[in-house]
């Protein structure tokens, strides 16, 4: 994944079974887009899907954009993920996001075990070592005011060797100048997080229930009372990407709930893309 200019990535959830046809169509239909890559989830919310890394080679053979493969401590002991690291470098995977992963519901947990024998630093500096580029997240926990603790977290992981780091989704300005002002010194480049929002239900939800996630009142009171929240969303959406561009190293839009069209709106429709 390029740094050197402001560049655009989609989050891309793999399909909960082994056929991949129809979002491979998809993701092939964006081509006109102006889109440097795909981020590929590794089994979100702790629920099985398709291997990230299998996803990753088909998106890269099908659409000719790289594909970073998120990597996670939940899901591999240290013999898998190194496994997992060399097998990404054979097959042309260039970029990794190494992260801690979900956690597994209370209510699945008689039947899914997390690993995590190794943390997420370990992971980095697995990730360093196998030759890959590397992306941390940085999640501020806006429901504990936890943005302090967050950035040095986040030094441990630059100190580590992370490359780049992807910020949880932002809804308004004074959000992403409070991160700017935090991460300003950090010396690596910062991509700011998009998930483009569909109703007011669905920002009350994230704002209520997602950790990492804060939908100012503003915004949330802007879908209440929008006639077409999608557009509303939508328009969010294109705002954000403009204060990424004015602060940001990049963007990383993340399409809810398989909704890929909404990024011609997103990206078309922004004069400065």
């Amino acid at each position: 994944m390029q740094t050197e200019k402001f560049t655009i990535t989609v989050e891309v959830v793999p399909p909960a079974g082994s056929n991949a046809a129809v979002l491979l169509s998809t993701l092939q239909s964006l081509k006109t887009l102006p889109i440097d890559g795909f981020s590929v989830a590794t089994n979100p919310v702790a629920k099985p899907r398709m291997s990230a890394m299998a996803l990753c080679t088909l998106i890269q053979q099908k659409t000719g954009r790289p594909a970073v493969l998120h990597c996670t401590t939940r899901d591999h002991n240290r013999l898998s993920l190194q496994g997992l690291l060399w097998g990404a470098v054979a097959l042309g995977i260039e970029t990794v996001l190494a992260t801690t992963g979900d956690f597994v519901a209370l209510e699945d947990r008689s039947k899914t075990k997390q690993v995590r024998d190794v943390d997420v630093f370990d992971l980095v500096k697995m990730t360093r070592t196998a030759g890959l580029r590397t992306g941390v997240v940085l999640d501020p926990h806006p429901e504990t005011n936890g943005l302090k603790k967050a950035v040095e977290r986040l030094k441990r992981k630059i100190e580590v060797g992370a490359h780049y780091v992807v910020t949880q989704p932002l809804y308004d300005e004074a959000a992403a100048d409070e991160l700017v002002e935090a991460v300003r010194h950090i010396g690596i480049p910062v991509v700011m997080g998009i998930l483009p929002l569909r109703s007011h239900r669905h920002a009350e939800f994230l704002h209520h229930n997602v950790a990492g996630i804060a939908v100012p009142r503003g915004v949330r009171d802007r879908m209440r009372r929008a006639e077409n929240p999608v557009a509303e969303g939508t328009q969010n959406a294109i705002e954000i990407l403009n204060l990424a561009r004015d602060r940001f190293a990049g963007a990383c839009v993340m399409p809810p709930f398989d909704r890929y069209e909404i990024l011609t709106d997103i990206l078309l429709e922004n004069p400065r893309c």
